[in-house]
């Protein structure tokens, strides 16, 4: 009985520990360790197919995270994105897309438009895209409380900021899986079966209108407090 037991012990404490050094391997891979970061991920183009299998949630946000630990500016972010996405397989890069999109088409309202109108002093679509692509690479905690209440962003503002937007954070998982694959990630997103983003928005019925600033100070009290100007 003694020996069964000590045979159960020795399997699962070697799995648990064949199963962290994956773990440990792969995030030194994707985070920079210095032993690994040279060896590149080897990618077969031949069996790239199409999916709409968004990257899993938390490793998302954990890459967002590392990449705020590791920049000083939008520049070094998404420059830290690009290499550490290109440490994923070509599916997940694809899927770091897909969850971008799910996350903007979450906060496609009229609450948070209204938050982007008065911090940039105005917000076409193409704008408002860009406005909410710089609330996800802010992290999880901002992303979820701005959703909730778009006014929380009052904690982000930064007088030395002229526009709050990300551009280029929409496109890093596209550098990343050129840069991997040579081929262009979108011609690889299913778009059969995956629905949540731009060009399938809903409809937003506006609670509030841009020549009616008292409309907006309802919505975002804070933000309108500290960042309209008159």
């Amino acid at each position: 009985m003694r020996l069964s037991l000590l045979f159960v012990s020795i399997f699962t404490f070697t799995s648990c520990t064949s199963k962290a050094s994956s773990d440990m391997g792969f995030f030194d891979r994707l985070f920079g360790n210095k032993q690994s970061s040279d060896q590149p991920l080897l990618v077969d183009t031949t069996v790239l197919s199409k999916t709409a299998d968004m990257l899993d949630e938390e490793l998302y946000w954990l890459i967002i995270d590392q990449s705020l630990r590791n920049s000083h500016n939008q520049d070094e972010q998404a420059a830290y994105l690009v290499k550490a996405i290109g440490q994923l397989t070509p599916k997940q890069m694809i899927g770091f897309r897909l969850r971008t999109d799910k996350l903007l088409y979450d906060t496609y309202t009229s609450d948070m438009w209204c938050a982007a109108y008065i911090m940039n002093q105005g917000c076409s679509d193409d704008s408002f895209e860009y406005f909410r692509n710089w609330v996800i690479s802010r992290g999880k905690a901002v992303y979820y409380a701005a959703k909730a209440n778009p006014d929380s962003l009052i904690s982000e503002v930064d007088e030395e900021a002229e526009m709050y937007d990300f551009e280029d954070f929409w496109y890093v998982a596209n550098d990343a899986f050129q840069q991997k694959t040579g081929k262009d990630l979108y011609d690889f997103i299913d778009n059969e079966h995956f629905k949540t983003k731009e060009g399938q928005y809903p409809e937003i019925q506006f609670t509030w209108e841009e020549d009616e600033p008292e409309s907006m100070r309802k919505i975002c009290p804070k933000l309108f407090a500290q960042c309209w100007e008159q």
